[in-house]
């Protein structure tokens, strides 16, 4: 009977407890719902005012604007005809440079000594030498002669010879000896630029107008892009182009830097590819040769949402930017990408006018909605 009595009053205390449970949770959930409800953002991340100061936390309000047509390829920077200029050998012999470490880059200036080209331990002899004791040899022949022509000795004819010799040998002579230095013949830039390409390394033979080096000025520069076959009709639209280096994330926009469009193929002429130029201010450090991603960039079109590069945050193939949605909450939103003019992108679909976008700083709020530490804080339990 005792054990009969315990059973009952244990069973109805267990009731009771549950009863008592299930109310203080019943008001406890409405309790917290009603605050998200009245927050709105039960899904936020939140970070606080100071946090986003730190993290360099900047926000862009979505309008609708006009966004240019993409054309997405490949190009090559090159320098300009005419801002070149190849400096050559003016005697034989073997080159020295003025600068052993002298390289693809290295500043000139006008007038300054590039190499000294010595032919002083040469099987054939200083070719120095031999002008200056041809053009003295021509001299004296000549101050004889003048003598002799006088008193009719030599006719006119062979004086006029014995002249020539003499102006031959002095040109040749002056030609080379203008640079003699006393390790031999110096060569000289005559512009002030850039070594775009060095030809001969140190201690090789040369001859005489052989290339030495390649200087450029590097003042106006040229953007060659590639446009697929499939792209020929949008040829035509082309307004202008928006390019990143290959060594460099910064994206160059042409119409900032003087640009204009050179030219563009007609036709494919049997190649993969068309053609495109442009021409542009070199304000940067941008090198000829280097190659770039080119967004090339034809009418614009209207009513498009885009968002800065910077504002969208990939995770496993999918695409996402940070909206805020309090004064110190953000909520992480899918969008559907489109096309890129290399320095925004277009929102197809997850975005609408009044939205504010993270512009910068995504990745930090990214870190803090998969970590309990925000990154640079402490956080104590």
């Amino acid at each position: 009977m005792k054990q009969k009595t315990l059973i009952i009053a244990v069973a109805l205390a267990t009731a009771l407890m549950f009863a008592g449970c299930g109310h203080g949770h019943s008001h406890d959930d409405k309790h917290e719902h009603g605050e998200e409800a009245e927050a709105g953002h039960a899904d936020a991340t939140h970070f606080t005012k100071k946090q986003a100061e730190e993290a360099g936390l900047k926000t862009e309000k979505v309008t609708r604007q006009a966004f240019c047509g993409v054309i997405s390829t490949s190009g090559e920077i090159q320098a300009v005809q005419g801002d070149e200029q190849t400096i050559a050998a003016t005697a034989d012999g073997i080159v020295y440079f003025r600068n052993a470490s002298i390289t693809e880059g290295t500043a000139v200036k006008k007038g300054e000594a590039i190499v000294t080209i010595s032919a002083k331990d040469l099987q054939d002899g200083d070719p120095i030498a031999k002008a200056r004791a041809e053009y003295e040899a021509a001299e004296k022949e000549y101050e004889r002669a003048e003598k002799l022509v006088a008193d009719k000795i030599i006719s006119e004819k062979a004086f006029e010879e014995i002249r020539l010799r003499r102006e031959t040998a002095k040109a040749a002579y002056a030609g080379q000896a203008r640079n003699v230095t006393a390790k031999g013949v110096s060569v000289s830039s005559s512009m002030n630029g850039y070594v775009k390409s060095r030809l001969v390394g140190q201690g090789e033979y040369v001859t005489v107008g052989q290339p030495i080096m390649v200087v450029s000025q590097n003042r106006r520069l040229q953007l060659r892009a590639d446009v697929p076959e499939s792209g020929f009709r949008q040829l035509r639209n082309i307004k202008s182009a928006n390019f990143k280096l290959s060594y460099d994330d910064k994206v160059y926009c042409l119409d900032s830097i003087n640009g204009n469009l050179l030219s563009y193929g007609k036709t494919a002429a049997g190649a993969p590819y068309i053609p495109v130029t442009f021409e542009f201010d070199n304000v940067g450090d941008v090198v000829p040769g280097a190659f770039a991603e080119v967004y090339l960039l034809t009418d614009a079109g209207k009513d498009i949402i885009s968002v800065p590069l910077s504002a969208i945050v990939e995770e496993q193939g999918l695409f996402f930017v940070y909206l805020q949605v309090g004064s110190e909450d953000y909520k992480k939103q899918e969008v559907q990408t489109g096309q890129s003019d290399g320095r925004r992108v277009e929102i197809v679909k997850g975005l609408k006018d009044g939205d504010m976008v993270v512009t910068e700083g995504a990745y930090q709020l990214k870190l803090a909605t998969t970590s309990a530490v925000i990154p640079g804080h402490s956080h104590e339990h």
